[in-house]
């Protein structure tokens, strides 16, 4: 059970996001969601959480860390039927911008939800992902950099002066670091596969992103080595007042799409140390967003972990 010390944790999600999909065989796939759902309840987790229905983002939102041109662009590009490429690895479907203004706008809620004090922590169990996403442009299986969208409504309407992004995606986040990048009200860690796809972060554009790239074949070890030694001591001086976590799964060493081998425990290893970090400086508050990890036992384990510690259950 959730201990004392713990408010609600809130796990927001919405059914548009499993009408996303980007054809036959795409590892991106609406299962995704499913897995998620089925090993929380068979870990026991699912009725411990708080269930609620994302709501879609606005404009408004969605303007503070995207183009306008680049909104009007998405929507004349929605298919009646079938699909439309948005780059190479990313296509959307009739129903996948609806899909991606309730991924966006889970993180605005969540945002509000831990700063109003109802819910401690937050999970968005949303698709698509976010973090490859830039300011005018999709890539990487993201179409709104749906971590983005959390933290600029978190500065804007909650009037925060720091607040931490933590990517531990196998991906870099570049999306996140090319809207972020030397805004000194952003603190953004995040650890990589490299050389690896998007071939970015490496060294960083600016002194408030701190970037540790991985060797292929790194453990565990080597994240928690980068998290003691980089991570930490900077997170610890930043202070920040709210914690937003790109939480991708993809370099559990089942997870095909990397040549990185984490695995549950390192996971809960990494949100234990975030959780008490917040604890210490945040009042405990956390928003996490799901982005990559596509071997679906393995991600709905790893879920199911995070959670667990997120919510001290």
């Amino acid at each position: 059970m959730q201990s004392q010390a713990a408010g609600p944790t809130a796990y927001l999600t919405h059914s548009a996001c499993s009408m996303h999909e980007m054809g036959k065989g795409h590892p991106e796939c609406p299962q995704r969601l499913a897995a998620i759902q089925d090993r929380l309840i068979a870990a026991g987790l699912w009725d411990y959480l708080w269930h609620l229905e994302a709501p879609s983002a606005t404009r408004a939102q969605l303007l503070r860390v995207h183009d306008a041109a680049y909104l009007e662009r998405l929507s004349l590009m929605v298919p009646a039927q079938g699909y439309v490429h948005l780059d190479p690895d990313t296509a959307i479907n009739p129903y996948s911008l609806r899909a991606a203004y309730h991924a966006a706008g889970a993180g605005v809620a969540a945002v509000d939800l831990v700063m109003s004090g109802r819910a401690q922590n937050a999970f968005c169990a949303v698709r698509p992902p976010g973090h490859h996403a830039s300011r005018c442009k999709a890539m990487g299986f993201c179409v709104f950099n749906n971590v983005a969208v959390a933290v600029a409504h978190a500065l804007a309407e909650h009037w925060l002066g720091r607040v931490a992004i933590v990517d531990f995606d196998v991906h870099h986040g570049n999306g996140t670091e090319d809207i972020f990048h030397g805004d000194e009200r952003v603190l953004m860690v995040g650890i990589f596969q490299h050389p690896f796809y998007p071939y970015s972060g490496d060294p960083p554009l600016a002194g408030n992103m701190l970037n540790v790239p991985l060797a292929r074949g790194s453990t565990g070890t080597a994240l928690r080595e980068a998290v003691n030694a980089h991570w930490l001591p900077a997170l610890e001086a930043f202070r920040p007042e709210l914690i937003v976590i790109s939480a991708g799964f993809d370099a559990h060493l089942e997870d095909d799409m990397s040549s990185v081998g984490f695995v549950e425990a390192d996971y809960a290893w990494i949100t234990r140390q975030l959780r008490a970090l917040a604890l210490h400086h945040a009042g405990g508050r956390i928003v996490s967003m799901l982005e990559g990890g596509y071997d679906l036992s393995s991600l709905g384990r790893s879920v199911a972990v995070h959670l667990k510690e997120l919510g001290g259950f």
